[in-house]
């Protein structure tokens, strides 16, 4: 009992060391991160040569897999976005839902934009509609905007292949299928909630948000744009692959001699490098663009990309360390004490790490090596489930401490007091409601 005390004193001062490097010495994240990880070797009495292994095997499993998985994800990103496919999307759907249902609209296409775009480019790209539609309709720039940054959010934290939601998603053994159907038939109804319907109730009440003057390019003409068909099939094709050979494992016997076929083609890495070719020339070669062109788009990609990669390389690192010095068990069996239902457990972890760090990657890659070890103890709970509700935790808590908070803020024009009572608020009420339907789906299923 007395050694346990001290695994679970060295894990509380692990996290509180983090936090502190982060937040007061102002460390990036990778680099507190494997600080963090010596220090759980050392203080957990590790061999200081096993330590540099368990950094060593962390960082190259996690990224053995998910490097490749989220190089293919961003060129399909990049493509949607030097294409116009992001506008088009967005156009198409205001032209035929209506100025006056921008707020529903943003909500839309933030969900289906945002799959294959990380969340800063996908509001960049979509703001100047945001403002241009906002304007038309006499709209607030809250009330239009706040819906996409709720959707974007929404989306990175739930749906691979975001990099967190994939990370996760391979470190709790999960069916990338199965997480990526579940996330949108949860995520959808919570950003609706959390995006026009709070937005719409709250703008009202804020003195900010409303249009100031500002320069805004043209939108631009719809025969310069790739067509909205083939830009939605393209941004959709990954998760048709991939969620398809989820239904075929279900629907097809065992025996079947197609099965092997499908595991192929329907696994992330095949089925994203079929996407990525066919993105090169749907939104690529049919646009006009060259060999060469696509070759520089293509190498421009990755700079952006590889601080992300080195963060969830460090967190697979931390998530090693955890399991190689005991801290993990010795976790896992104070949480499972506590008799507390481990779906919300995951949950409130991912919450509490968010709100402290002020990043959602980070807290979603901590969140899935403290939660992992629990995992065994309750096989009726589905590693899917666990990877939604880490998730929805880390979406809740978007304030001061993290950079999208202040992102938000810049590009919209809303004062603190009113950001807090919008987006923040927003991304709150998508949390719980996110956990609530997870945990319906969780005692129903």
């Amino acid at each position: 009992m007395e050694s346990s005390s001290v695994m679970l004193l060295v894990l509380i001062a692990a996290v509180l060391l983090l936090l502190v490097l982060i937040i007061k010495a102002k460390l990036n994240a990778f680099v507190a991160l494997i600080v963090t990880c010596i220090f759980v070797g050392m203080a957990s009495g590790m061999e200081l040569p096993k330590i540099v292994t368990s950094i060593e095997a962390g960082m190259a499993s996690t990224l053995g897999f998910l490097a490749t998985i989220v190089g293919f994800g961003t060129i399909l990103g990049k493509m949607l976005e030097v294409s116009g496919g992001a506008e088009c999307l967005a156009r198409t759907l205001l032209d035929r839902m209506g100025p006056e249902r921008a707020p529903w609209v943003m909500t839309l296409v933030g969900l289906i934009a945002g799959i294959p775009v990380f969340f800063e480019v996908g509001f960049v790209l979509l703001f100047p509609l945001v403002f241009i539609v906002a304007r038309e309709a006499k709209l607030s720039l809250l009330y239009v905007g706040v819906p996409l940054a709720v959707s974007l959010m929404v989306v990175h934290c739930m749906v691979p292949p975001h990099p967190a939601a994939f990370a996760i998603t391979s470190i709790l053994g999960a069916d990338v299928g199965k997480v990526i159907l579940y996330a949108l038939i949860i995520g959808a109804p919570s950003a609706v909630i959390a995006g026009p319907v709070w937005s719409g109730f709250i703008s009202s009440r804020c003195q900010s948000g409303h249009l100031p003057e500002r320069d805004v390019e043209a939108p631009t003409p719809y025969d310069q744009l790739p067509g909205f068909g083939i830009t939605l099939f393209t941004v959709l094709l990954p998760l048709f692959i991939m969620v398809g050979k989820t239904l075929s494992v279900l629907i097809l016997p065992p025996d079947s001699p197609a099965l092997p076929a499908i595991e192929f083609f329907g696994s992330p890495l095949v089925a994203l490098l079929i996407s990525v070719f066919f993105a090169y020339y749907t939104l690529g070669f049919a646009r006009g663009k060259t060999k060469n062109e696509l070759q520089k788009l293509t190498d421009n990609c990755f700079g952006p990309i590889a601080g992300i990669l080195l963060i969830i390389g460090a967190g697979g690192a931390f998530n090693q360390l955890l399991i190689d010095s005991g801290l993990g068990k010795t976790f896992a069996d104070t949480l499972i004490s506590l008799h507390m239902n481990p779906v919300f457990m995951a949950w409130l972890i991912a919450f509490l790490l968010h709100l402290a760090i002020g990043s959602a990657t980070v807290a979603m890659i901590s969140s899935a090596g403290m939660v992992l070890p629990m995992l065994a103890s309750f096989p009726e709970i589905s590693p899917e489930i666990i990877v939604l509700a880490i998730g929805s935790g880390a979406i809740g808590p978007c304030h001061v401490n993290d950079s999208s908070f202040w992102f938000i803020k810049e590009f919209l024009g809303i004062s603190l007091p009113d950001m807090f009572k919008s987006f923040t608020m927003a991304c709150m009420i998508a949390s719980f409601v996110s956990l609530t339907i997870i945990m319906v789906v969780t005692f129903v299923f």
